[in-house]
């Protein structure tokens, strides 16, 4: 999907717990676009820009997780409060 003039772009740099989080769950994301190499090639040194599908799409792949007992809450919480944010972010101008 290509990017029209009015969208709008965010950039967000992940911490490396929540990197590790993302690339280890990159495979929920089938229908991305890219954006499943985009996140495993990631090192964590810098922030990436995301689109709101792009937004969508992490937000998607992370969230079942919440209901997961073998994972780490207090760190899925945070980076979908992170994505939620982002969204907003867009959503509001």
């Amino acid at each position: 999907m290509k990017p029209g003039k009015n969208d709008i772009k965010v950039s967000i740099k992940f911490d490396m717990d929540e990197l590790d989080l993302l690339q280890d769950n990159a495979y929920n994301m089938s229908e991305s676009f890219g954006l499943d190499d985009r996140i495993c090639s990631m090192t964590g040194k810098r922030a990436i820009g995301l689109y709101s599908w792009d937004l969508e799409c992490l937000y998607d792949a992370i969230s079942p997780l919440q209901s997961k007992a073998d994972e780490d809450q207090e760190l899925v919480a945070r980076l979908c409060d992170k994505l939620k944010a982002a969204m907003e972010y867009i959503d509001n101008h």
